[in-house]
């Protein structure tokens, strides 16, 4: 196999973002504690958690570090140790429900920092009564933030080459934080056996689990094909070991063209039957994970959880998973990345499908050698 079409990703050293200025944030700043806007999108959270974990090695004693996070994010936060409490929102792209605004309010934050590029959430935070705001320099609100910071943009038609794991935490850094380990910050190890369903801890408890991630929100011109994550399955399953498919309810659909023709009794499709939680304890469960390019992936990478993902229009260099125990398969073909949600020249992504099965399988092999 062309090796060219096989990366490891080390966010340290391979796509670093500009340095900043280091200011440390003044402790006066900090009165009753940090309110982190986390992002909208799972993996996207995800890629923000060291940058999160970071902010912790400066919030001093007596204050609290807490995140203001998406209602359905709920199980990813309340199973970190580093943040002491968050607000969830109901609604996220929209103004912030009353009951969220009103706990921001009475909490007299004395500082905040956006892990999003949103002008709305600059503002609430502000109406809300943080005072001193960090983030980056984006959509006209610096003048809203008491210190922006200034990203180039992003190319087009050629990989950016600055991770976003690494943007964050160079804003962070310039605040005073410590420089990051490589680490992502621990998981609770106690899974929530009171909301876990009896046939996923089933599944869990397997030796030889391979998870699947079929799906992608931001569109079709992101998915591998159906058939090839099968023919993985297939072979899977034949070396004994079981697959099960996971994503939303709106992607049952694809679980179900992934699993077509398999042992009923060794394939499963979950794809709108688990909550985070749930999908948080089969991706620690897993021997490995295969995937596209989706917020399942990045979760299972920061769940420590070696895999293989296989990436399209999208880039690499600024989205891959947060860690050296995956393997990233993608093919340069002229037109990439494009970042469309689905393809204008033809049905499937010429660079996507230039990735077959048989590639990802002997990745699998070495992999667990």
């Amino acid at each position: 196999m062309n090796s060219e079409k096989v990366h490891t990703l080390n966010i340290e050293t391979d796509f670093p973002s500009p340095q900043f200025e280091i200011r440390p944030v003044d402790a006066t700043v900090w009165r009753n504690g940090m309110l982190v806007r986390m992002p909208n999108h799972l993996g996207d959270a995800v890629m923000a958690l060291p940058a999160l974990k970071q902010l912790r090695t400066i919030v001093p004693e007596g204050c609290g570090l807490y995140v203001l996070a998406p209602k359905n994010q709920n199980y990813l936060y309340r199973n970190l140790s580093i943040i002491d409490g968050m607000i969830l929102l109901e609604k996220c792209h929209t103004l912030w429900d009353k009951e969220s605004f009103s706990k921001v309010r009475k909490m007299r934050f004395g500082a905040g920092v956006l892990f999003n590029n949103s002008l709305r959430d600059t503002i609430l935070m502000r109406l809300a009564g943080v005072r001193h705001l960090y983030g980056a320099a984006r959509r006209g609100r610096s003048i809203l933030l008491t210190r922006s910071f200034k990203f180039p943009p992003r190319p087009t038609g050629r990989a950016e080459e600055i991770h976003q794991s690494n943007k964050l935490l160079a804003m962070v850094t310039a605040m005073g934080a410590a420089p990051w380990d490589g680490k992502m910050p621990e998981f609770s190890n106690e899974p929530p056996f009171d909301e876990l369903a009896t046939p996923i801890a089933v599944l869990c408890s397997h030796p030889k689990l391979l998870t699947l991630a079929s799906g992608a929100a931001y569109g079709a011109a992101k998915r591998w094909p159906a058939e090839n994550f099968r023919k993985v399955a297939e072979y899977w399953i034949a070396q004994g070991g079981v697959a099960a498919v996971l994503g939303s309810p709106s992607e049952a659909g694809i679980g179900d063209e992934v699993l077509a023709g398999l042992n009923p009794d060794k394939a499963f499709n979950l794809s709108g039957k688990t909550n985070l939680g749930d999908v948080m304890q089969l991706l620690r469960a897993s021997r490995l994970t295969v995937a596209n390019d989706s917020g399942i992936m990045h979760l299972a990478a920061g769940m420590g959880t070696p895999g293989i993902a296989v990436f399209g229009p999208t880039d690499y260099t600024a989205t891959g998973p947060v860690s050296t125990k995956w393997r990233l398969m993608y093919d340069k073909v002229p037109c990439s990345p494009c970042f469309a949600r689905s393809c204008p020249k033809q049905p499937l992504c010429e660079g996507i499908c230039a990735i077959t099965p048989e590639m990802v399988i002997a990745e699998i092999e070495k992999m667990q050698q």
